[in-house]
């Protein structure tokens, strides 16, 4: 199960027309009885924050959500004063739907932009999405479907943890992303829900650093959407004392969150449109972590290193050149690369390698670049793709 893998909270997906092919576009994620609980969220730096995003912040003053409607096939950006109107209007339908407050019902939209929201769909399909609500693996599967876009495949994971005093809690979530992925918050539309014991602001700082070390090591096309939203209702199910940022368990629920998060991104590094290959860009030996992450963020980025990718060639020069453009302290003749283990690069320099082992290394679907700087101990991993043809004819017109 994933997003209702805690108990206490129920889930749907359903088709109501947004979509013109009539594929799931509606989703719902909700505490059982309707009643808010402890919620946090992590949003887009995008200074055009689409109007579901906008709205969401708004409700999420108070630390307190009972609910979350997403749709997909539209994205409700760049629409003005009309689209927080539009956004505001599926969280009163939600709301209605499950017997609570309007300002409890955060929203989530993805899709196109600059598109107002075709909300005669939205006033029929999110009463029956609502209809639709029910616990259990189905439910939570038919939510994760109802959220994709050029997905091929739905985005699910769960973790467990421990609690103080023993207790036990449980992680699940879901989230779609295949495109406009680029480290700056997260990276696309995820839903959590855990039933552990935390108040609003134990819970934010635990999911700031867990998208931190997740989807913000996230990079595709670089671009950084409109609409980036992670979020994660907390119903205390669990029992027990509570989780304190200085207490027992808070690491716990750091690493779990974490857990979830960061297989949600390999999920979509691995769904990425056009994807051939999924690399891992590893960065150690570097003054710091921060410098680590820049290299890493940098290599992972390039596009000259994403086509080398594709085409199957290491490189390991433009891999180099990107670490000195980074801002990362080092010396370049000190520097180590290598492909799946096979080092091409030492001391800044080629080396000899056996040829036709790397031939064969390039050819594997996973790629890990190693890349050691050999100055300190900072360490960092970024996950790209490859940059391949097949992305530009997805993205070439208006889809």
């Amino acid at each position: 199960m994933s997003v209702t893998a805690a108990p206490g909270f129920v889930a749907g997906g359903v088709a109501c027309g947004i979509k013109a092919s009539g594929a799931p576009d509606l989703a719902m994620v909700a505490t059982a009885d309707g009643r808010p609980v402890t919620a946090a969220g992590v949003f887009t730096t995008n200074l055009v924050a689409a109007g579901p995003v906008q709205v969401s912040r708004q409700h999420l003053v108070d630390g307190r959500a009972a609910a979350v409607v997403l749709s997909s096939g539209n994205a409700n950006a760049a629409t003005g004063a009309a689209g927080r109107r539009d956004a505001r209007r599926m969280c009163e339908l939600a709301a209605k739907g499950i017997g609570a407050d309007t300002a409890d019902v955060l929203v989530c939209s993805t899709g196109l932009i600059g598109i107002p929201m075709p909300m005669a769909a939205l006033e029929q399909g999110i009463p029956s999405v609502c209809a639709a609500l029910a616990g259990g693996e189905a439910a939570g599967t038919a939510a994760a479907a109802a959220i994709m876009t050029t997905d091929t495949r739905r985005k699910e994971a769960t973790a467990t943890g421990t609690g103080p005093a023993g207790t036990t809690f449980t992680v699940g979530g879901m989230a779609k992303g295949a495109a406009m992925l680029s480290p700056a918050m997260a990276t696309m539309l995820a839903v959590l829900t855990t039933d552990a014991v935390v108040d609003a602001s134990t819970l934010q700082q635990a999911l700031a650093t867990a998208v931190a070390g997740s989807f913000d090591m996230l990079i595709v096309d670089g671009s950084r959407s409109t609409n980036d939203t992670v979020l994660v209702l907390a119903n205390g199910q669990a029992g027990g004392p509570a989780i304190m940022r200085q207490g027992a368990g808070y690491q716990e629920l750091v690493v779990a969150l974490a857990a979830v998060c960061g297989s949600l991104a390999e999920a979509m590094a691995r769904d990425a449109e056009g994807a051939t290959k999924f690399a891992r860009i590893v960065v150690r030996g570097a003054r710091s972590h921060h410098d680590a992450r820049l290299a890493a963020r940098q290599v992972a980025g390039s596009q000259l290193v994403q086509c080398s990718l594709h085409g199957e060639d290491p490189y390991w020069g433009r891999v180099i050149s990107e670490c000195g453009a980074s801002g990362a302290f080092f010396d370049p003749e000190q520097v180590d690369i290598a492909y799946n283990g096979i080092t091409v690069c030492r001391d800044g320099v080629a080396c000899d390698h056996d040829a036709v082992a790397l031939r064969s290394a390039m050819s594997e679907h996973d790629i890990e670049v190693t890349i050691d700087l050999r100055t300190a101990h900072g360490e960092a991993t970024v996950l790209t793709t490859d940059l391949s043809p097949a992305y530009i004819d997805e993205n070439m017109r208006t889809s």
